[in-house]
């Protein structure tokens, strides 16, 4: 059997940094960890090919040499997964559909041959039988969350390795929590579910083994959703790992409550974390309240947040605005709040409801919901109703977005970051794409961007006062340039 692995083109987005990946010239910011996973569990008789359409196209001679597709998206891909298997079906090829947008809008797919809902260690290797068969069903999906110490290692030799900025792994899914706008427990589960230690050092062994010496993400919803497993299992087991290896920094996404436990923030930069994604969603307890976000409820979140950068962490924020309890003073506030952070990287985006989760059959039953969510909450749309009003709350977003990313707040921003931060030094080596991307940025930010007396200010001062950060803060430079353009309103010239 020869299958192409597809995986759907991304529209351009608040978290695709497509122009800061043109300045380090790579084409995505990370392969497609799903289909790589899901690559390890076929039979070792099938012949494979990976085609990501976020770095190039799916070609006529793909179409003629496959014998099937196996397309995998999320709903931001919805548009570009329909023309992909169209074109498959055309070409003759069996499709083969899994992934969260057809977990929870399969109907919405006619063409697909065979569904592999849910978690795909749980549902494919009965597709996988059957169709030796010749006996496949239409629709597989699991009555049960599988065990996850059974999941491969990816595949990583299917990928063409230059053309990523970063690469990822899995430790956990589940989510012990219950925000009312989230779709993780619907997908995965309330029960945090983890793989060995031992697994996740394997991974990360085979992806040194072929070379990669950048950032890997864990795209766990919530790294630490057990501390002690983590404390006493995976960090000690990581940290063990570096000695005597170079390059390799990770990045996650945690709750709040890390700032509580110095010893974990230590524990976590010890063993390479360099950058956390935090969902703050809201400085409004009511807000938070509201979306049964309990465990944010009641903190001082700028020094939350300053005790994470001074133990050597980026804090990446997430934020929603269109709360029934948000009024249009909200923006002000929620602006005021990402400027004394520090907080560079803030991911404002407005409310929506995802189908099936609480908040979409509350909004349903008061007649709220207006069309399909986009899967983009960073794209000033939204599927609902809201309370302050469509007009009001879509140019207060635009309003905040715009000043967040403006030269002047952001670089102030940035020196705000700076002051706190604090970073472990980590064994690198330059490489020429490096010294490359530099030089593009002292091109584009620092001699013809609008940025530039402040990012040339940026510099100096960081090599003055906190010289160890002085690649961080080139980085989150470069990443910022990709964020002022994705703040310009539809109604606004990109420049």
């Amino acid at each position: 059997m020869r299958a192409l692995l597809i995986y759907p083109e991304i529209p351009e987005t608040f978290w695709s940094f497509k122009y800061a990946l043109r300045m380090i010239r790579k084409s995505a910011s990370s392969p497609p960890l799903g289909l790589l996973t899901v690559a390890g569990m076929l039979p070792e008789s099938w012949e494979l090919k990976l085609v990501d359409m976020n770095i190039g196209d799916l070609t006529q001679r793909d179409l003629k040499w496959a014998d099937c597709a196996l397309v995998s998206a999320m709903v931001i891909q919805r548009d570009s997964a329909k023309a992909v298997i169209r074109r498959c079906k055309d070409a003759g090829l069996t499709v083969i559909a899994g992934g969260p947008i057809f977990s929870t809008e399969h109907e919405r797919f006619d063409e697909v041959d065979h569904f592999v809902l849910g978690e795909a260690e749980a549902s494919l290797p009965q597709l996988l039988q059957d169709l030796e068969k010749g006996q496949a069903k239409r629709m597989y999906s699991a009555s049960e969350f599988p065990d996850l110490t059974r999941t491969p290692i990816p595949r990583w030799d299917l990928v063409d390795p230059r053309r990523y900025s970063s690469r990822n792994i899995q430790y956990s899914r589940g989510c012990p929590h219950a925000c009312d706008f989230c779709a993780v427990t619907q997908l995965f589960g309330h029960r945090w579910r983890t793989k060995s230690a031992e697994q996740i050092i394997a991974e990360l062994d085979s992806l040194y083994e072929i070379g990669w010496r950048g950032t890997v993400g864990f795209v766990d919803d919530n790294l630490i959703g057990n501390k002690k497993k983590l404390k006493e299992e995976l960090l000690p087991a990581i940290i063990k790992w570096r000695r005597g290896k170079w390059g390799m920094t990770f990045s996650t996404q945690v709750t709040i409550n890390l700032a509580d436990d110095p010893v974990l923030m230590a524990q976590m930069v010890r063993a390479g974390f360099d950058t956390v994604f935090v969902g703050i969603e809201s400085v409004n307890d009511e807000s938070l309240n509201e979306c049964n976000k309990r465990q944010n409820e009641g903190r001082d979140f700028l020094e939350d947040v300053r005790r994470m950068q001074r133990a050597g962490l980026v804090v990446q924020g997430g934020f929603i605005v269109g709360f029934d309890h948000d009024t249009p003073a909200v923006f002000e506030r929620l602006t005021r709040f990402i400027q004394q952070s520090g907080i560079a990287t803030a991911m404002v985006g407005m409310l929506q409801a995802p189908s099936g989760t609480r908040l979409y059959q509350r909004l349903q039953r008061e007649g709220r919901i207006r069309q399909d969510i986009s899967g983009d909450n960073a794209d000033g749309t939204t599927n609902i109703v809201p309370q302050m009003g469509l007009d009001s709350l879509r140019n207060g977003y635009w309003r905040t977005f715009s000043d967040l990313y403006s030269p002047r707040n952001y670089y102030a921003r940035l020196r705000t970051f700076l002051r706190e931060y604090r970073p472990r030094p980590v064994r690198a080596r330059l490489h020429g794409w490096h010294i490359l991307a530099f030089f593009r940025a002292l091109y584009y930010l620092g001699i013809v961007g609008e940025e530039r007396f402040y990012y040339h200010g940026l510099l100096l001062w960081t090599l003055f006062h906190n010289p160890r950060a002085f690649p961080t803060a080139i980085v989150l430079a470069i990443s910022g340039y990709h964020l002022r353009i994705c703040s310009k309103s539809p109604f606004q010239p990109v420049v």
